[in-house]
């Protein structure tokens, strides 16, 4: 099955938690988000609990409070049991719209320096979509460009944003792409990028790919003008293998990816950071309109989950829920309203367990 793909690259760096091989439970962070958040979380508990998956959950409430500075931040003292777990699942957070709310997601990725983000996006195996034979990976960086959180009111209404692209951070995220594709058997590897236009930020991104490419013989490498690519992605997404990004950009095109499989209730992610520290997270939102109803796809989530268990090297586990859930959704008989079905995530959630049973 397609997430067992990146086991390797993913677990690179964990030797540190196969403690569990002595009987030992690994720890890890669950922070179940808000919306529908706490009810897909569940869902991974409960899923998770019958695969009878050797860790414990240390559940995190990051509900934003006032600073002193007054920014609402993440509680500092919400932060100590990821600092030891170094392991986290996350659910979908909300950040009010408006001044003097930091984004909550892209706090926990510089907290702990997750400079990868990692969007696997591949044609899910019981459920149709216009495109067939999708296996596209984003590798994004993951901690500056338009989201470095730079900005400021240059007069009464003029707002300038300020796009930050640093040597360093390119480098880091261009190798980690090359070497996510040299060991997954990866054919060729994508720089995507607007140096057309940003000649300077965008053209320091492009030419570290360009000189990193050159330690990877074996690894094809292109270069794509962004707007360039999203058109020739719809027209043919099979012509893509890793795709290597700015921020901005990456947070674009892995959601456009994602609707070629299916949308972001498939899609797993996750942000990974230097000596195996990683979040995993389902990239959705909050789904406020539905929260409490009992009718949340619990998928991406779960397939995060996945990908969280290949990272700690629990390949034979992760592959056990992975085939469970492609089961359920083959057999069609428990789909949340997302994917065609008339099932609440209860049922959904029940007829995984089941499967995994058999």
């Amino acid at each position: 099955m397609w997430t067992s793909r990146y086991a390797h690259r993913l677990s690179q760096g964990s030797r540190r938690f196969l403690s569990s091989a002595s009987g030992e439970n690994i720890k890890v962070t669950l922070f179940p988000g808000d919306g529908i958040g706490p009810e897909i979380s569940s869902s991974v508990q409960k899923i998770f609990s019958v695969a009878q998956v050797p860790i414990t959950w240390e559940a995190v409430d990051v509900t934003p409070v006032k600073s002193a500075s007054g920014k609402f931040i993440i509680p500092p003292e919400s932060l100590e049991p990821m600092r030891r777990t170094k392991i986290g699942l996350k659910g979908p957070l909300a950040t009010p719209i408006g001044k003097g709310h930091q984004s909550l997601n892209l706090a926990l990725r510089k907290a702990f320096s997750l400079y990868a983000n990692v969007r696997p996006c591949k044609s899910v195996q019981g459920y149709s979509t216009a495109y067939d034979g999708v296996d596209i990976v984003t590798i994004r960086e993951n901690t500056e460009g338009e989201y470095s959180g730079i900005e400021h009111e240059v007069v009464p209404g003029v707002v300038q944003s300020i796009k930050v692209i640093t040597e360093i951070a390119s480098n880091r995220v261009a190798k980690f792409a090359f070497d996510f594709a040299r060991a997954q058997g990866r054919r060729k590897v994508t720089a995507v990028h607007k140096s057309n236009i940003m000649r300077m930020s965008d053209g320091l991104f492009l030419e570290c790919c360009r000189k990193m490419s050159e330690q990877y013989p074996e690894i094809e490498f292109g270069e794509m003008y962004l707007d360039t690519l999203c058109m020739a992605m719809v027209r043919d997404p099979k012509q893509f293998d890793v795709l290597v990004l700015p921020n901005l950009y990456g947070d674009i095109l892995s959601d456009l990816c994602a609707g070629l499989i299916g949308g972001l209730g498939l899609t797993p992610s996750g942000n990974i950071g230097a000596n195996g520290v990683a979040i995993f997270e389902a990239v959705h939102g909050t789904a406020p309109d539905i929260a409490g109803q009992d009718k949340a796809n619990p998928t991406a989530l779960l397939l995060s989950g996945v990908m969280m268990l290949h990272h700690l090297r629990m390949h034979d586990i992760a592959q056990k829920i992975e085939n469970a859930i492609f089961k359920t959704i083959t057999d069609g008989k428990f789909l949340t309203g997302d994917l065609g079905g008339k099932a609440t995530c209860s049922d959904y959630t029940k007829a995984i367990c089941e499967n995994l049973q058999i």
